[in-house]
């Protein structure tokens, strides 16, 4: 809500703005253009959170910070996943697709030796298993030849759509064991092409025609990057994500779905930082998808493409053996999230709290040529309180391999204070469940206190903060206590708030839950 004004700053919501600036004066019109909760002489409709985890990765939950800020994830670099080193793989290998099903992970990738048109009769369809993904084998599956003999590649001689295939598993309930797997693929001149698949390894086309054509998108040029579906549960609907261009720059759009065949014209997606507008910038691929521990957090972990940003000269890519077409621009992948399942207007709008590089390019001109550092599509658990997302790198070059990264559970981002301490207090919410559990980690002097407010912001007796156990260590799930215990279930369903103070400390999510 409006909080104070003078003649010369609007407050909004916690944000300054400069009331005579007409750039400001825009961003206030877009705040509320976004779905903010608050309108003037209105109180705050509380956000029901349910049993869900939130994460730390946007401002969604926050009300107020002071001396404490969100804080974006810092990947780990855990080295070489595996070489596109076989004959039909190669330098320019790319678009790839990571997919858990049961004890068997599977990285689907496009194999193309040589640089051609986008869907060229080269480029082949690849697979590669993982019990742990960590030691990744290639099986040589029946029914396709290379020269002669029996390769890996899961679908061939099947140009355009081996471009930029990309499968999922359909989780809709009832669907077919048939179409267990779905997948789309194709450029601008055949149209996204859809296929099923019982086990992930042989599939078939749903139909011959496109399910969406070039005449359904109205932007110039569509289709040749990476086009992500997926069967949403929070809105119980197939979503496909695919980049266009406008105005001359790489766009996303969404499109729906309640069958896979017929789609809607696409939406432009747009972007937002802390309720403002954010740069729009050039996002080669999108890689959204729900977040396997909170699926109403989509996730897209996004090629970021600066075209002309020219780092290595002639010398220094000839010495690298990257292909002369290849070097004169660079990339990184940025994190963003949306929250589709918080009605149309957050559906189309990706939420950039953090607009830094999520992935920066590694030591070595290897890692600053065009089309590297291109992120796979998903992110799976790896150990018990680790999970690994993967980026294609060394573009164009001999080495050209996928690469892991690895965070913590629940580690895209956190809520973070330093050692003199901070505080964040939640907007309203409702919620169901016992118990409220905790991912996080502090110092050895740091430490974490919790307090339940009503929504006047008075503590409710028994929740205070000086009531509360402290939490101290470094854990995935921790339930918090008070003098009188843990349990919160007399507060289920009526609005609260919830007041968090840290120091020397990283709160990564929450969840209200049934213990």
């Amino acid at each position: 809500m409006i909080n104070s004004m003078t003649e010369s700053l609007l407050v909004l919501n916690g944000i300054t703005f400069m009331k005579n600036n007409p750039l400001s004066l825009c961003m206030v019109l877009f705040l509320f253009a976004i779905g903010s909760t608050v309108a003037i002489g209105q109180e705050q409709k509380p956000i029901d959170i349910g049993s869900r985890r939130e994460l730390f990765v946007d401002r969604f939950l926050v009300e107020k910070l002071d001396k404490a800020w969100l804080q974006q994830g810092n990947p780990r670099d855990e080295g070489v996943a595996f070489k596109f080193d076989l004959p039909w793989e190669g330098l320019f290998c790319g678009y790839v697709t990571i997919i858990q099903d049961g004890d068997i992970i599977r990285a689907y990738y496009r194999g193309s030796p040589k640089a051609g048109a986008d869907g060229n009769a080269n480029e082949s369809y690849c697979c590669a298993e993982s019990k742990d993904g960590k030691n990744w084998t290639k099986p040589e599956l029946m029914g396709f030849d290379h020269e002669g003999r029996k390769t890996n590649k899961i679908l061939a001689n099947a140009a355009p759509v081996t471009h930029n295939f990309c499968p999922f598993i359909d989780k809709r309930p009832g669907v077919a064991p048939a179409e267990k797997y779905k997948a789309l693929g194709g450029t601008m001149t055949s149209g996204l092409i859809a296929y099923k698949s019982a086990d992930g390894l042989s599939w078939e086309k749903i139909r011959a025609e496109p399910v969406i054509s070039k005449s359904m998108v109205p932007f110039p040029y569509m289709f040749d990057s990476q086009n992500v579906p997926f069967w949403s549960e929070v809105e119980g609907k197939y979503v496909c994500y695919y980049r266009v261009f406008k105005d001359k720059i790489r766009r996303i759009v969404r499109s729906e779905s309640n069958d896979f065949l017929t789609w809607t014209p696409p939406v432009l997606m747009e972007y937002s930082t802390d309720g403002m507008k954010a740069p729009i910038e050039h996002l080669y691929t999108n890689q959204t998808s729900p977040y396997f521990r909170a699926p109403h957090h989509y996730v897209a972990i996004a090629a970021r493409f600066m075209p002309n940003r020219r780092v290595l000269n002639d010398e220094q890519a000839k010495a690298i053996k990257v292909d002369p077409g290849y070097f004169k621009d660079t990339s990184d992948a940025i994190m963003m999230t949306t929250r589709p399942g918080e009605g149309q207007t957050f559906a189309s709008v990706y939420d950039r709290t953090f607009l830094e590089g999520f992935v920066r390019g590694g030591v070595g001109a290897q890692n600053w040529v065009s089309r590297t550092n291109y992120p796979a599509l998903n992110i799976i658990q790896t150990g018990p309180a680790e999970m690994s997302f993967y980026v294609n790198q060394d573009y164009a070059q001999p080495t050209s391999h996928l690469r892991r990264y690895s965070l913590r559970l629940d580690g895209l981002g956190s809520l973070h204070a330093n050692y003199p301490g901070g505080e964040m207090i939640t907007k309203p919410f409702i919620f169901k469940g016992e118990a409220l559990s905790i991912n996080f980690s502090t110092s050895a002097a740091g430490g974490v206190l919790f307090e339940i407010q009503d929504t006047t912001g008075k503590a409710i007796p028994g929740f205070e903060m000086a009531d509360c156990q402290e939490q101290i260590g470094n854990e995935i799930e921790r339930r918090v206590t008070w003098k009188k215990g843990g349990d919160v279930s007399a507060l289920a369903g009526k609005p609260v708030k919830l007041r968090i103070s840290l120091h020397d400390a990283d709160l990564y999510s929450i969840r209200f839950h049934r213990p």
